[in-house]
This record gives C-alpha cells, structure tokens and sequence, in this order.
C-alpha cells in the first residue's frame, strides 16, 4: 500500500508533465491563464503529483511543484519493476502496468513515463486505454501505483512467511533462489 512521505531530506526532480493555456475573453482582448502539471519523485519509489494555475507560466510550474510536493507516495519498486500487474480507472482513462523482463526499459505515454521515471522505475508494460488527457492519465497511474504492495505486506495479510511467498512469487526474466534472493535470469 502506498504510503504518504514528507519532502524534507529527499533529493526531489520535477518533471513538467503539460502546459495547458485558457484564454477568457474581455473587453480590450482575451485573458489568458496557464495550468501546469508536474511529476516529482527521487528516482528510488517516492512520486507525486501537482497542478498549479497562475497568469504566466513560471509562476503556475512553481506552484504545480509546491503542491507535488504536498502529495507524495512511497511506492515498491522491485528490482527496476513492479511487484505484479495492476490496473486502475480515472475518469474516462484506464491503465494497465505489467512488470516487465530486466532490459524492456519504460514502454509508455509521455505522461506515463514521467510519473514511472520520476519514482525510479526502469523496466515496465504499459497501456492507456480511453482518453488520453495528460491530467487524467497521470491520476489513473497514481491510482494503480498506490495499489501496489510489497511481499511483505502481502505475507502478513495471508500469515504465511515472506520466504514461502517469494517462492511461488513470479516476475518476468528474474528467478528468485531457495533464499528468496531475487537473481536476474
């Protein structure tokens, strides 16, 4: 289960996700306004999310980065991948995330593989089925990212050993050994 995390210590990149501009218009010309989404993480399972509006865009990829800052997650990465498949719907999107062999590197969207690259996964499958609007995608992604679980966790749910459960554990072009290593094939 994703865990909130505090920014203070971390060593966080931002990524601008997408510009949107919306004019309004007024007597004398349109007013424009800018919104910014931005993906922050440190590259090693902490990601998050944020949108900021403002007249000029500047000011709106600053505020987008104070809000990620405010929401972010600590996700399990194992080995460059995810633990197992997931799935998740926003709005009008679904996503699928599947782990993927070591060397598969990030098979994603733009905005996809910005939150994937940003919490430090290198190797993974994914699908957008749906609409594709950069905000939307990003939130599914969060969405399906926050379901993941460690096998520990997992092994506490079931009550069985983390030994026993990263036996029967399958990741793609990764062998796990008697010790519950984790060795790539």
């Amino acid at each position: 289960m994703a865990k909130k995390v505090r920014p203070e210590g971390l060593e966080l990149k931002e990524r601008l996700v997408h510009i949107n501009r919306n004019a309004k218009v007024v007597t004398g010309g349109r007013k424009f306004s800018f919104t910014a989404f931005v993906v922050v993480g440190n590259g090693n399972g902490v990601v998050g999310f944020g949108r900021g509006k403002a007249a000029e865009v500047p000011d709106a990829i600053r505020k987008a980065t104070e809000d990620a800052k405010k929401n972010l997650i600590r996700i399990p990465v194992v080995d460059g991948t995810i633990p197992f498949e997931v799935q998740a719907k926003f709005g009008g999107t679904r996503i699928i995330m599947r782990p993927a062999a070591p060397g598969t590197g990030v098979i994603a969207s733009a905005p996809v593989r910005a939150v994937l690259e940003s919490a430090g996964v290198t190797d993974i499958l994914t699908k957008v089925i749906g609409s594709t609007n950069p905000h939307t995608v990003v939130r599914a992604v969060l969405k399906a990212l926050e379901q993941l679980k460690t096998p520990e966790e997992f092994a506490q749910l079931r009550g069985v050993s983390v030994e026993e459960l990263r036996r029967r554990w399958k990741l793609p072009g990764r062998k796990i050994t008697k010790e519950g290593e984790i060795v790539r094939r």
